[in-house]
Order: structure tokens, then C-alpha cells, then sequence
């Protein structure tokens, strides 16, 4: 499931390098001795940001799958609905 759209993928991309930078953040706090309620924050945000990034990616996949016009030229499958809710329940 490629994402098609260049604005949604750009969008998605800047979560994950801010997920990216958070993950960074928890492993200097963990190596730095950082207080485990500063730890648990910082991995909370970094889940959040991996979660956002993957509902994108997802609801992009739906809009694609939906759209009469994205379907010439495809080379994979489309989703079916069962598959995009398995997605979503990874997530959940």
C-alpha cells in the first residue's frame, strides 16, 4: 500500500521523523538516568506520533481504494474492507 498522495505523504513522513526525534529524546532520557515519569511521557508522545502516522497511512489507503479514478494503472491490490479494519485494530 503505497501512499499516492504527495501532501499525505509528506505529512506522514514529518510524523515519523518527529517520532523519530522523540525516540531519540527517550533513549538519552533512559541513558541519561531521566526520572521514569519523564520517560513514560516521552515514550507516550513517541506512540502517539506512530499511531497518527499509521492512521494516515491507512485513511489515505481508504480514500485511494475509494476512488474510481486511482484505480487505472495500480499494480496492487485493493485493500478489502476486512483488511483495512485489521489495519485499524493493529492500531487501536
Amino acid at each position: 500500500m503505497a501512499v499516492s498522495d504527495p501532501d499525505a505523504r509528506r505529512r506522514i513522513l514529518n510524523r515519523l521523523r518527529r517520532a523519530r526525534g522523540q525516540l531519540d529524546g527517550v533513549i538519552a532520557a533512559v541513558e541519561g538516568g531521566a526520572s521514569c515519569r519523564e520517560v513514560v511521557t516521552q515514550l507516550a508522545a513517541v506512540s502517539s506520533a506512530l499511531d497518527r502516522a499509521g492512521f494516515s497511512i491507512i485513511s489515505t489507503a481508504m480514500k485511494d481504494c475509494l476512488s474510481e479514478s486511482d484505480r487505472a494503472g495500480r499494480t496492487e491490490p485493493d485493500l478489502t474492507t476486512e483488511e483495512l479494519e485489521k489495519l485499524f485494530l493493529m492500531l487501536a
